[in-house]
Formats: structure tokens, C-alpha cells, sequence
């Protein structure tokens, strides 16, 4: 008798046990279901890098230099972010059209390229404060003198990357836009009356000129407003710490006049300043 009774007392002790075993594991479940996906900030501290997408051929905001080392504005401002939130930094150089849909899928965690805020990207994006403006230049043959305004490029050609803002502004004109990589197979394509025009960044034309002093080419005209260029992060509340961190990190370099000192040190002026 007494046998069965520290058995059956066993018995009750094992089920109670499994019981709460199996509730508390029910309850880290729900915890853990609660607890949503983990901030990409932290992501980012834990494994001590920043991944950031750029594409090496836009100089000067980023490209390479002649020991083949990649460099820019751009570069160098994502480095200085990095520094702000003590991680490294890794570069990712990729082609324009593929830098957003590598962002989407978590590949990177930004992108540092000039990137423009328009309301498409706006929608589907958190965007940074903006950390450079820029005016858009309408660029032609130099002995084009048919186009002298936006408004011209109504049936014309065009030659831009396809994703890219300035090849949404020229379809917004009647222009057809002829998709190209870069910058450099834009002007190609351009001086050898492939294309009628390119829209491009001001600071990016004068640039290439520098580089290219014979190109055969010139600014028809140039956007009265200048366009907002920041930092786009996966939209998601999970995401909102990192955009606040690098709006402090943004606040700060412009502040210590760091911004300044990088753009007149790759576009010989300041284009931080609105």
C-alpha cells in the first residue's frame, strides 16, 4: 500500500512538472513571438560592421583612384559614420539597379551613393537627414543647340542608369531613357550622338571635366531647385534606431565641419549646406 502511494505521489510530481515545463516553454514562445525582429542597429553592433552598398564608378562621390583604391566623398562619409558608431565599416560595390534590391533583402544594411529623396523611394524607404544638395544638370553635345531646356527633351533620347532619379525626371519630359551602368558609358554613349542627352549631378559634370577637359559636351540647363541626397535604411520600426543614430552621427560631422572640409575637398565646393 504504501509502495503504490509513493508511486502514484511520483507519478502526480512528473506530470505537474511536465506540465509547467511545457507551459513555461509556451510562455518563452509567446515572449520570444512578442518580442518582434531583432533592431538592425544592434545587428550592426553585435557584429561590428556596416555593410554599405556603392557602386565605385560615380566619382567624385565614389569611385577608384589610380592605385585602384576606392575613394569619394561618399566613401569617406560612410567611414566617418562607421567611426560615429563605433564599427567598422565594409564597402559592397555594386551595380546602381541592383544597390536597393540588395537593401531589401538584407544584404546591406545602407547605401552611401548620392542618393537622391524623391517620393517612390520616400514611400518604401526611411531616409536620413540629407547630408549634401545638389542641383541637376541637363547635359548635351556641345554642338547641340536644340535642347536648351527640361522642356525640350520631349521625344528625345536619353542615356541614364534606369533606377536612377534622373532618369525618372527625363521620362517625366517625354524623354526615352537608354539604360547604361555608369557615368562614363553615359558620356559615350552622348559624344557619339547615340543619345540626345543625360541628366546627371552638376558637381559630377564639372568633375569629369576636370578629368576629361577635351569632352565634347556642355550644360543646356540646370534645375532651379536643389534635390535632397541622405541616406535610405529598410523601412520597419526595428530599423528607426539606425536612422536616428546616423541623424546623430549626420548632425555631428556637420557640426565639426567635416562635411564642409570633405566636399570642398572632392567637389571644390561645399554642397552640405542647403
Amino acid at each position: 500500500m504504501r509502495r503504490r502511494v509513493l508511486a502514484l505521489g511520483l507519478a502526480m510530481t512528473m506530470v505537474i512538472g511536465a506540465l509547467a515545463f511545457t507551459g513555461c516553454g509556451k510562455k518563452e514562445q509567446k515572449e520570444s513571438k512578442n518580442a518582434g525582429p531583432k533592431e538592425l542597429l544592434t545587428e550592426i553592433q553585435e557584429r561590428g560592421t556596416l555593410i554599405v552598398a556603392t557602386e565605385g564608378t560615380w566619382a567624385p562621390w565614389t569611385y577608384h583612384n589610380e592605385k585602384d583604391e576606392l575613394v569619394g566623398f561618399d566613401v569617406e562619409v560612410a567611414k566617418k559614420i562607421g567611426e560615429k558608431l563605433g564599427v567598422d565599416v565594409k564597402f559592397e560595390e555594386v551595380e546602381w539597379d541592383g544597390i536597393f534590391a540588395g537593401i531589401d533583402a538584407g544584404r546591406y544594411d545602407i547605401t552611401c551613393n548620392g542618393v537622391e529623396i524623391d517620393e517612390e523611394r520616400a514611400k518604401k524607404y526611411n531616409f536620413t537627414d540629407p547630408y549634401a544638395y545638389m542641383r541637376t544638370a541637363l547635359i548635351v553635345k556641345d554642338d547641340n543647340n536644340e535642347i536648351k531646356s527640361f522642356e525640350d527633351l520631349e521625344g528625345k533620347q536619353t542615356a541614364n542608369t534606369l533606377q536612377s532619379t534622373y532618369a525618372k525626371l527625363a521620362e517625366s519630359y517625354g524623354a526615352s531613357v537608354t539604360g547604361v551602368d555608369d557615368l562614363i558609358q553615359t558620356i559615350q554613349l552622348l559624344e557619339a550622338g547615340r543619345v540626345d542627352a543625360t541628366l546627371n549631378a552638376e558637381v559630377s559634370y564639372y568633375d569629369y571635366l576636370k578629368e576629361h577637359p577635351d569632352a565634347k559636351m556642355k550644360i543646356a540647363a540646370l534645375s532651379e531647385d536643389a534635390s535632397l541626397v541622405a541616406i535610405p535604411v529598410r523601412a520597419g520600426k526595428e530599423n528607426q534606431s539606425l536612422v536616428d543614430a546616423i541623424n546623430k552621427a549626420i548632425k555631428e560631422l556637420s557640426e565639426e565641419g567635416v562635411l564642409t572640409e570633405l566636399s570642398n575637398k572632392y567637389f571644390g565646393s561645399d554642397i552640405t549646406k542647403k
